[in-house]
């Protein structure tokens, strides 16, 4: 039994500079693909403004999309439109949502935007969705674990949970991941152990998640 469990390949995580990256999420295996961008400056300075407002943020949409594949969300962070640079975030949202709908298909997108000043799950998890695409416009990244960091079968025991810094990766402000969960076919029990972040206080966070729902 140890045996063939030794032998079982383990899942793995794959990184790029450019969006392409985000494609090898479709393969077996890979149960975590991260685009490294760098997130423009008038996205940042727009996150960054937003935030200093301390002002209240959550918003949920469900996106369908047409025929020839246009995403159009021009209600998103609405009150915020007169901010410096809410007509870039919004354009870079839309193309996220259209570039993820494009990769698996989907005809409809569900999206989420956050501004947290607390982690909204702070024990390492694993998702029970196919695919995930989740990035940080400002504050701490969402946190992950390589294959073996922790045993899965103890998932949500704090004690279970690593300490030790170098076990615990971290994405960076501006990068795009896609998290593989538990309900992509062939993925069961190797979905991406990952976590939200604490921020130190006085720091707030502006994510953005994105599902595939049909």
């Amino acid at each position: 039994m140890l045996a063939q469990q030794l032998a079982q390949p383990r899942p793995t995580q794959v990184f790029g500079d450019k969006p392409a990256v985000l494609g090898e999420s479709l393969n077996d295996l890979i149960n975590l693909a991260v685009w490294q961008r760098q997130l423009p400056l008038h996205l940042d300075g727009f996150a960054q403004t937003l935030l200093a407002l301390g002002e209240p943020l959550a918003e949920s949409l469900t996106i369908e999309l047409d025929t020839d594949g246009d995403v159009h969300i021009p209600d998103l962070a609405a009150r915020y439109r007169d901010l410096l640079g809410h007509a870039g975030f919004v354009a870079d949202v839309a193309w996220l949502v259209g570039a993820f709908a494009c990769l698996v298909e989907a005809h409809r997108i569900g999206l989420r935007l956050r501004a947290l000043d607390k982690a909204m799950c702070p024990r390492f998890h694993i998702d029970h969705v196919p695919l995930r695409l989740i990035t940080t416009y400002a504050g701490a990244g969402s946190q992950w674990l390589r294959e073996g960091a922790m045993d899965r079968h103890r998932l949500g025991e704090p004690a279970a949970e690593p300490t030790e810094a170098k076990l615990i990766e971290q994405l960076k402000v501006g990068e795009v991941a896609l998290f593989k969960g538990e309900n992509w076919q062939g993925n069961e029990g190797a979905g991406i152990i990952h976590r939200s972040p604490q921020p130190r206080p006085g720091e707030r966070r502006l994510i953005l998640t994105l599902d595939w729902l049909a």
